[in-house]
């Protein structure tokens, strides 16, 4: 007898020091609840294989490719999104050395208009 997959799972996660408790499918990519379950935006999918990077998130201090991580496999995990560099109004270094130098994430979505 095969077992069933539950529909959703509970997980606990800490973005930019806001804790939540959210109930996700076990194949929901954590790009996607980023965006769309909590809307940090800062958070892109550009190419949706690991490559580009648009995506990255630091994941306990680790820089992690969102679209390639489940977050079900996250619970009690510690997130960092753009978003939650600046806290307190203020760029971060990372911030600033991107406006002084012009640079962009990735160049997709200057290339294509769609982020």
């Amino acid at each position: 007898m095969k077992s069933k997959m539950p529909e959703t799972m509970r997980v606990k996660l800490r973005v930019n020091g806001k804790e939540y408790v959210l109930d996700v499918p076990p194949d929901e990519r954590l790009v996607d609840t980023l965006r769309y379950r909590l809307g940090y935006t800062s958070v892109k999918e550009g190419c949706g294989r690991g490559e580009c990077g648009s995506c990255i998130v630091l994941v306990n201090g680790l820089p992690r490719h969102s679209c390639l991580t489940l977050t079900a496999t996250l619970d009690g995990a510690e997130i960092l999104t753009v978003e939650g560099l600046a806290p307190e109004g203020k760029l971060h270094a990372i911030q600033v050395a991107f406006l002084e130098t012009r640079g962009v994430q990735c160049g997709f979505c200057t290339r294509h208009s769609c982020c």
